[in-house]
């Protein structure tokens, strides 16, 4: 019965434009030039591979068929054979050139990030990305992309659905088509990997150092990557969503977007009641505490629960504000200073006054500002 809810659900799925195919073999459907090329290089390689592994193989099963001993074959007699030296040495020279010519052009071409339209930093954290718009039309906005919740919550039921299972977010990159987009990657904590197949392009995201890729979409859509390197137990739900729009949508979004941060941004030195910050709370530790601490504050395993937690309940209030934006434990609570003051005092602020936990203290974002000096 299991066996067949599981066959019928597979059956359920279908293929995920930019992303994934059922049953895929290939590489995704390229949408920019360099990711053409490399499917292109590796459809060469693979043909070159083949045609050696036929000829060998071939030469090799029709001397051992031919010269058999069933068949009185006597074993030739000789040392040594110029032409063949000079055969065995030429003709894979020839073969590595056919082979290293393409294969340079194209990782050159990868590598060449000058004259880009648009630079974004994209910033790996335990779980979750970072965007920064850095140049170009945009500059200056910035945002997280974190897992849906929705499909989080699929995944610890052990329900999934949907063709973008753990692959939807909350905030997508936004780009504009056919515009040179330089990606510089860096991480927060861990190693992480930014990478888009259907770009073509993987690039490490490093602590303490920049790296930098690029793409050009040639094709309005949504496209999904992963991050591709193991970076901690939450690694698969850290999803990649790029939406490519047209020029027009692009200005629209950037615009949309920047009076969406204005409104957002929030004037440090004013005061909250608790209920309101309470509020503002618990939607900051739902897209991004919950995962780990998990909604009811209880954690699991490794990670410590908030539910009366020394540090939670003390009175001396710049312990936790510290946790937060410092992190701890070696990077297992990672430091969370990309969120805003208010965020930071909102969200503590929610820890000590739910669940059990019933302190009736209230952070501003005052403490927060002053605690990051």
């Amino acid at each position: 019965m299991l066996v067949a809810q599981t066959a019928l659900a597979a059956q359920a799925v279908q293929d995920l434009p930019g992303g994934p195919a059922v049953n895929q073999l290939n590489l995704h459907p390229p949408v920019t030039r360099i990711a053409a090329d490399q499917m292109w290089l590796h459809n060469f390689m693979l043909i070159i591979c083949l045609a050696i592994f036929v000829a060998v193989f071939g030469v090799m099963f029709y001397s051992i068929f031919k010269h058999r001993k069933s068949k009185g074959a006597v074993s030739a007699n000789f040392h040594e054979s110029v032409k063949v030296e000079i055969a065995w040495t030429v003709v894979p020279f020839i073969i590595v050139i056919l082979m290293a010519l393409p294969a340079t052009k194209v990782v050159v071409a990868m590598k060449d990030t000058t004259n880009a339209d648009l630079t974004i930093k994209a910033t790996g954290y335990q779980w979750k990305w970072g965007y920064d718009y850095l140049k170009g039309e945009g500059e200056g906005i910035g945002f997280l992309a974190t897992l849906d919740t929705a499909h989080r919550a699929m995944s610890d039921a052990g329900k999934p659905a949907g063709d973008d299972y753990l692959l939807k977010v909350d905030n997508p990159l936004v780009v504009p088509v056919n515009k040179k987009v330089r990606i510089i990657t860096t991480a927060n904590d861990v190693i992480h990997a930014w990478m888009v197949p259907a770009f073509g392009v993987k690039q490490d995201a490093i602590p303490g150092f920049v790296r930098d890729t690029w793409f050009k979409a040639e094709k309005i859509g949504d496209f999904y990557g992963q991050c591709a390197e193991l970076c901690g137990k939450e690694h698969a739900y850290m999803p990649i969503h790029v939406k490519v729009v047209s020029a027009e949508d692009y200005s629209k979004w950037v615009d949309g977007k920047k009076k969406e941060l204005a409104a957002k941004a929030d004037d440090p030195s004013k005061v909250w009641e608790q209920a309101a910050l309470v509020a503002r709370g618990e939607k900051v530790y739902n897209a991004n505490c919950a995962a780990c601490h998990k909604a009811d504050g209880s954690g699991a395993g490794p990670i410590k629960a908030l539910v009366g937690s020394p540090v939670v309940l003390a009175e001396d209030k710049l312990a936790q504000i510290k946790v937060l934006l410092n992190g701890q434990n070696n990077g297992a609570m990672p430091a969370w200073k990309q969120l805003s003051d208010t965020e930071i005092a909102a969200v503590i602020t929610y820890t000590k006054n739910s669940w059990s936990n019933k302190t009736g203290q209230v952070v501003q974002p005052a403490e927060v500002l002053a605690a990051r000096k």
